[in-house]
Order: structure tokens, then C-alpha cells, then sequence
């Protein structure tokens, strides 16, 4: 048995490692520095090892091929991006976390089209002459809104700020009680208005507010009338506010604009998919809003921005403050949004071309035909024989804030393994390439075909299968 001397003297040399063809490679690929302390650490930790418990080091752990391969793998994922692609295998079509809403063909396209050079951002074809960046989508958020005008800013929040620092800066915005909510990233609706300068005034109470309430409110400090969609809740039972006509009405009396946030910002009625409505842009721009904004990466889904349209005044008064600006769009979100705006124009075959609408028309028997497949797939391998598996009813959620009382039925296949950890299980599917993500209830793993894209199928069954190499 070898003493740690003798081990020791058998370590080879960076500088010999460095000149083998292997790490010469990936000096090429991934640089020289990064290379040198890449194989370095392996060998730091070779020496580690021979200090803890010689005996369990063996001849082969010398061979050089095998300790470049150990530096390749961590210079692998050291290099490896963070943001990588996942499967969505919850049931939550729009997950935040997961980057909600999955872009369409034509926004991906689009993307591709603007990123391999330079494009006509911000300068007029005709002219030559600087042009606005938000005109990309301008026209399209015209004709499907039926606004005057419209522009686009990075987020919802980042809209809703805009506007009230525009519209209402160092004066009260009135704003039901019951719509003082947070939305995500414990961000809420009270901080956000303190940070557009605006001065909160809050009436009626959680579940009822009056239209008097709003009427009693308004003074000569008055700057506007916010309503603000629930979002994430509902308040059911005795509850009830004023409707955004009413609301414009007495905007009108007192000579003030009414905002209307209405989060996710539903361009169709979702009954067609048989879920509750959701308010729509067109309603809020035909009962007479100053301005409404919305989020376009939810119900719209596209990239993550906030629309604005309204007047063609307020817009210009929005567009002319300086903080716009900081809140702007780049180029790839202008490419998308305006890829997925365009399919809103042919209504009727959003759930042939957009992803969210396809996973809201998707059937339930189709669901279960894959889920089957799938079971039926895993049982034909080698598994262990405390393995269970088995499809199984189940609901699957919007998203996002939008509908949150409502779920979708589905078909859920359903992973159980006695004796193992479920969450050891769903973080090794995380680890796998992409990334798998599941529900996890009563102590099952849970994939949900809704969101699991049709051509994802085979990979879930490979990672499921890797759970058990």
C-alpha cells in the first residue's frame, strides 16, 4: 500500500497537464486562465483526498486524461448559462417564476431577425430622421384596443408609476380600499404609488366600496381616479365597487382623469376558453379612461412589458416625461411584442398560433392520451419495483394573477416511490438538462400535460427515467 509521499510524488505537474492536446482544447474554448486554476483545483483536490485517506486513492485517479476531463467538467458549468431552458410540468400555464407566458413561433422569429445585427429601431425608413421606438407597436395597440394611442414600458409597475407621476404627482389618487394589493415580489400597490410622488387616498372599505365614497373623496388636491384590478384574490360574497363607467362619469364631473390598471390585460373574452372574464382593454378605452395599462406578458403573452393607451393628450403628456425613458424597451422586446400582437388580429386561430391560447383550448381526452403514452412508455423500462405510476384527474391554473378562482381541468401523471424523498426527487429533475419542473402533493410528483409542450413529451420520460440510474 502506496504512503502519502509516494502519492504525492505521482501527482503530475500543471504544466504537464497544460500541454496535453485535451487541455490545449480548452485553453481554445474557454481560455487560458480559466484553464490553468481550472486544472489546478482538480489537482488541489486530488492532494485533498490523499491527506483525508490515502487508501482510497487509486491508480487511475493519476491518469492525466482523467483529471483534464474532471477540469472540463467544472469549467462546463462553470460556463454554463444560468438561465437555461426548463419544462413546465406544474399545471400553472403562466408561471412567474418559469418566465410566464411562452413566446409564439412568430416572436421567436422575430427575436432571431433583430438580434443578428443592426435594425430599424429608432429611425424612420422614409426619412432617414430619428423616429419613436414605441411605433413598432403603436399602430397594432391602436387597432386592437381602439385607443387614440398607446406606448410601452418595461413592466406594469414600472406603467403604473409613469402614470401617476405624469398625471398626479404631489396630488391624491383616489383608490378603493379593497384594491390596495401586492402583486408579486411582495411589491404593493401603496409603495408603488408613493414612488410615482402621488399621495394615496384610499375609500371604502375591503369588500364594499360606493361610488359616494369615491364622490366624497375628491377635493382640490384631487389629481386622479385609480381602479386597479384584484389580481391574485377575489372578494366574494356581500362585496361589490363601482364599475369603470361610473367611475369615468364622475371623472368627467369634477374634470379628472381616471386610470384603469387592469393587470393582465385581456385583448379577447376568455369565455370562449370557459374560464371567467377577465376586464378587457377595449371596455376600460370605450367607457372613456384617460389611460389604462396592463401587463404584456400575460394574458397577451409576450415578453415582459407594460402597455400603456389611453387619450392622445395623456399619452403625449406620458410619453414627454422623463422618467419614460428610464423605463423604455429595448429592441428584442419590441420585436416580440410586436410578432405577438399581430396574431390577435385573426382572433380565431389563437389556439392553432399562440402557446397560451393553445394550452387554454386543449382538451382534456388529448391531455390523457399523452399522459397514458407516457406511463405506458415508463412501464415498459426497467423500474424499481417500489415504483408507482399512474394518471390520475387534476386542475390546472392561469397563472399570474389572472382568473385566481378558477382552475382548468386536466390529467396529472402521477410518480410515487416508497422510501424516497419527493422533493430529493423533484430537485434531482431540476438539476437535469432542461430543468423539469413538477407539483409535488401527498407525497406524489405530479406532470401536468397542459403545460408540458407536445414535443417535451420524451424528455420527461427520459428525466424520470434518469431518477433511477
Amino acid at each position: 500500500m502506496a504512503g502519502k509521499e509516494e502519492l504525492f510524488r505521482k501527482l503530475p505537474s500543471v504544466d504537464s497537464l497544460l500541454k496535453e492536446d485535451q487541455a490545449k482544447a480548452m485553453a481554445g474554448r474557454y481560455g487560458r486562465q480559466p484553464t490553468l486554476e481550472a486544472v489546478r483545483r482538480v489537482l488541489d483536490g486530488l492532494r485533498a483526498e490523499i491527506l483525508a485517506n490515502p487508501d482510497a486513492v487509486a491508480e487511475e485517479d493519476f491518469a492525466k486524461a482523467r483529471l483534464i476531463a474532471y477540469a472540463e467538467e467544472s469549467l462546463a458549468e462553470n460556463f454554463a448559462p444560468s438561465l437555461r431552458p426548463a419544462i413546465n410540468a406544474t399545471g400553472i400555464l403562466m408561471h412567474s417564476g418559469l418566465g410566464r407566458a411562452v413566446l409564439s413561433e412568430e416572436a421567436g422569429r422575430a427575436l432571431a431577425d433583430v438580434v443578428r445585427g443592426y435594425s430599424t429601431l429608432a429611425l424612420e425608413i422614409e426619412t432617414g430622421r430619428r423616429g419613436q421606438r414605441d411605433s413598432h407597436v403603436a399602430g397594432l395597440l391602436r387597432e386592437l384596443t381602439g385607443a387614440e394611442a398607446a406606448t410601452i414600458v418595461n413592466n406594469n409597475a414600472a406603467a403604473t408609476v409613469l402614470i401617476l407621476n405624469t398625471l398626479a404627482k404631489g396630488r391624491d389618487v383616489v383608490i378603493s380600499r379593497g384594491q390596495l394589493v401586492e402583486i408579486g415580489g411582495s411589491f404593493r400597490m401603496p409603495e408603488v404609488m408613493a414612488m410615482s410622488g402621488a399621495v394615496l387616498r384610499e375609500v371604502g372599505t375591503t369588500n364594499k366600496t360606493h361610488l359616494r365614497d369615491y364622490a366624497e373623496a375628491v377635493g382640490p388636491n384631487t389629481g386622479a381616479i385609480l381602479r386597479v384590478h384584484h389580481s391574485n384574490y377575489r372578494i366574494l360574497g356581500f362585496a361589490g365597487e363601482p364599475g369603470i363607467e361610473e367611475l369615468v362619469a364622475l371623472g368627467n364631473t369634477h374634470g379628472l382623469p381616471v386610470v384603469d390598471d387592469l393587470g393582465s390585460g385581456a385583448l379577447v373574452d376568455l369565455k370562449a376558453y370557459g374560464l371567467e372574464t377577465e376586464p378587457l382593454v377595449r371596455e376600460s378605452v370605450a367607457a372613456g379612461v384617460a389611460c389604462a395599462c396592463f401587463s404584456g406578458d400575460k394574458l397577451i403573452g409576450g415578453p415582459q412589458s407594460g402597455i400603456i393607451v389611453g387619450k392622445a393628450g395623456v399619452i403625449q403628456r406620458i410619453k414627454k416625461n422623463p422618467l419614460a425613458r428610464a423605463f423604455r424597451c429595448g429592441k428584442l422586446t419590441l420585436a416580440a411584442m410586436e410578432a405577438t400582437l399581430k396574431l390577435f388580429l385573426a382572433p380565431e386561430t389563437l389556439p392553432e398560433r399562440h402557446p397560451l391560447y393553445r394550452m387554454l383550448a386543449l382538451p382534456v381526452s388529448e391531455i390523457d392520451r399523452r399522459a397514458k403514452r407516457a406511463a405506458k412508455s415508463l412501464s415498459k423500462s426497467l423500474l424499481p419495483p417500489d415504483f408507482a405510476l399512474e394518471v390520475i384527474d387534476g386542475e390546472s391554473q392561469v397563472g399570474s394573477g389572472s382568473v385566481p378562482v378558477e382552475t382548468i381541468p386536466t390529467r396529472l401523471l402521477s410518480l410515487r416511490l416508497r422510501g424516497a424523498n419527493p422533493e430529493d426527487l423533484g430537485k434531482k429533475l431540476r438539476r437535469q438538462r432542461p430543468a423539469v419542473f413538477t407539483r409535488i402533493r401527498d407525497g406524489a410528483l405530479l406532470f401536468d400535460f397542459r403545460t408540458i409542450r407536445p414535443d417535451e413529451d420524451r424528455l420527461v420520460e427520459a428525466a424520470i427515467l434518469s431518477l433511477f440510474r
